[in-house]
């Protein structure tokens, strides 16, 4: 099936798949609001259960949404990938109410590694964080054959 697919239709489909399994992203509320090949951008609202004892959103949560569009990047070529070595720099807080949108793109892949960049930004376009990814391929694809 994958070896018929463009590029993009390859990434949407490893995206679909991947969703419907991904608890941890949906039981954060996050949306997957693109995908391409090596890429992908994902949103999630801050909640108050998300807040840490300085009324900031705890930095694990911002990680998660630049993770959940790391995972998208890289396995957008129906190769099973995961996290070998993840980053994060903060730049800013972000509160209550705040939309994060990580926006996930491909710096680097060869043989089984990659190195992906992921830039946290808020609605207003304020620069919260810096995420950088580094994938691994694995056994296994998402799509069936």
């Amino acid at each position: 099936m994958s070896a018929d697919l463009s590029p993009q239709a390859l990434a949407e489909a490893c995206a679909r798949s991947m969703w419907a399994e991904d608890n941890a992203s949906q039981s954060l509320n996050m949306a997957l609001r693109s995908v391409g090949p090596g890429t992908a951008t994902v949103t999630m609202t801050v909640t108050a259960g998300m807040l840490n004892g300085h009324r900031t959103c705890h930095g694990g949560y911002i990680f998660s949404v630049a993770d959940s569009a790391f995972a998208f990047a890289c396995n957008s070529y129906d190769q099973r990938t995961v996290a070998q070595h993840c980053s994060v720099s903060f730049i800013a807080p972000a509160f209550e109410g705040d939309v994060l949108t990580a926006t996930a793109r491909e710096v680097s892949r060869r043989g089984r590694g990659g190195i992906y960049d992921v830039n946290i930004v808020n609605q207003n376009g304020e620069h919260i964080a810096e995420f950088r990814g580094h994938s691994r391929t694995v056994k296994g694809r998402h799509l069936p054959d």
